[in-house]
């Protein structure tokens, strides 16, 4: 046999074993946990054959290691998902637990710099326990291994998604937290470190769902934006969201085709939306019949439930929607929906995506608690990221909106293209009974007849909150017929998407995921 033949048959027996990472027995303690390997997980995510693997010869560069640390716990390369080329990395909890060690780090380095070089969307799949050790002990060992500049500066170039499907520590809950889109498998951590290391720094014990399983997430952190009860719900949660970005921040998202008429009346609003003002109602199914073919993706649906942020089209553009959630709160907003709200304008701004806002709110939720939680900080930090995104941006009052959240949610003044309401809607900035207990209560605890005293102010008050006053003074757009909210949304877009307006500044691309 000639030197290349021979060459050639080592270099596909290597191969074969890179293929298997830490070795057979690893990859069978995978599957006895119920959890797929990295390449089955690429294989899942990715279109068939079309996965080009980068760095399959990595071994750790600990001397004697090579043969059982192929790939060094990353898997790497390029490959096409619903037709569409991205970058996929996935983390091998065969080889040192899925821990990052000098290779593993120049490995990430590098595919992360091919990315956004040539405008890849980056999509994660992770489980692994953080940085190796031996790998970055010593001031030398740590000194080179800290958090990475290509991470730390991405300022949303490409599209970033990440399924946590396994327990994460460190590096891959660093990455999962600087993600544009964020999904963890039901029964996983995802934390700083692992619930041994949490007991031996100071004597917590807790599991791994008590310390960073979806529901802490959901309900305190929002640092996840979804959760499935298998690996192949949460790849298809990340491809879903991917449907809804543009390749990288250069360009819009793709239109979606459609033969929902842009034009269509939506009479079924008025048997969604309550004769009595002070009942609830589910605001979703009001964003299902405005939208093409009632078709949205949810962010963050289990996080500030008084907000809803959802991704749909409007005659083929993609659109992120704002809305407030009558159901939950009566749809007044908390610290965590100002958090989501914020992320999900820097998200949409960054990635050319227009927003709509849909208002009903009784103003803000104020308590002891959301004051501890910062609540006026949130607040304008939200303004903010309002004022400085340049998508087009058009605004609905449904019902209430009342007080200051009038103006979070895009109304008179807070940079909307276009702010009209319904003729149900109610503005203020407090409602009378509000008004009357704040200014009179004192003279209404003293009164002989209280409730005869309070008719009588309220009726005093009773200031006009319709629009049409507003209306008058042209401090709104217009009063638009609720059946042609459909009709108005789309004209709109129609033409404030000139060449001008379609893709945004990106003012708000530098700001941090998770503000």
């Amino acid at each position: 046999m000639d030197t290349l033949k021979q060459l050639t048959v080592d270099l596909l027996a290597k191969k074969e074993a890179a293929l298997l990472g830490g070795g057979p027995e690893k990859i069978a303690a995978q599957h006895d946990r119920g959890l797929l390997t990295a390449r089955e997980r690429i294989n899942k995510l990715a279109d068939a054959g079309t996965f080009m693997e980068l760095g399959m010869l990595n071994t750790s560069d600990v001397k004697g290691t090579e043969h059982k640390s192929y790939g060094d716990g990353l898997i790497t390369g390029v490959g096409k998902i619903n037709g569409r080329p991205a970058i996929i990395q996935a983390g091998d909890k065969t080889v040192f637990a899925g821990t990052e060690g000098n290779v593993h780090i120049r490995k990430s380095k590098s595919i992360h710099e091919f990315a956004v070089k040539n405008g890849l969307p980056i999509f994660s799949l992770h489980e692994g326990g953080g940085l190796r050790m031996p790998d970055g002990m010593g001031s030398d060992g740590i000194s080179d291994k800290l958090f990475p500049r290509e991470m730390l500066t991405l300022h949303r170039q490409v599209p970033t998604m990440t399924a946590i499907l396994g327990d994460s520590f460190g590096g891959p809950t660093w990455a999962a937290v600087s993600s544009d889109f964020v999904t963890q498998l039901q029964g996983t951590c995802m934390a700083i470190a692992g619930p041994r290391m949490l007991e031996l720094a100071n004597g917590q014990k807790l599991t791994p769902e008590e310390l960073g399983g979806v529901d802490i997430h959901h309900k305190y952190t929002g640092q996840i934006d979804e959760d499935g009860s298998t690996e192949g719900e949460c790849i298809e949660q990340l491809k879903n969201f991917f449907s809804y970005m543009p390749q990288h921040a250069g360009e819009r998202p793709k239109m979606r085709q459609t033969n929902d008429d842009p034009y269509r009346l939506v009479e079924e609003v008025f048997t969604i939306l309550p004769q009595q003002n002070n009942r609830v109602y589910d605001m979703k199914k009001i964003i299902e019949v405005l939208v093409d073919d009632g078709v949205t993706f949810e962010y963050q649906r289990k996080f500030g439930k008084g907000l809803i942020t959802t991704f749909a089209h409007l005659n083929g553009h993609c659109v992120g929607i704002v809305a407030n959630q009558p159901n939950q709160y009566a749809g007044a907003p908390g610290p965590q929906e100002c958090q989501k709200a914020t992320e999900f304008i820097c998200l949409c701004d960054s990635y050319h995506i227009p927003l709509i806002f849909l208002h009903d709110t009784p103003g803000f939720r104020i308590s002891s608690e959301a004051e501890k939680a910062k609540m006026p900080t949130k607040i304008m930090v939200w303004n903010q990221a309002l004022a400085l995104a340049t998508v087009p941006k058009i605004s609905v009052v449904i019902r209430k909106s009342i007080g200051a959240a009038y103006g979070n949610m895009c109304g008179p003044g807070m940079g909307g293209d276009l702010v009209v309401a319904w003729p149900t809607a109610e503005i203020n900035f407090t409602g009378p009974e509000v008004g009357v207990n704040v200014v009179f209560g004192r003279e209404l605890a003293r009164a002989e007849n209280p409730k005869e005293e309070r008719q009588k102010l309220l009726e005093l008050w009773s200031f006009d909150s319709s629009p049409f006053k507003a209306a008058a003074k042209h401090l709104i757009d217009d009063v638009i017929h609720p059946s042609e909210t459909r009709k108005f949304l789309c004209q709109s877009l129609e033409y404030l998407l000139t060449s001008k307006r379609e893709i945004s500044e990106r003012l708000l691309s530098a700001w941090p995921t998770g503000v």
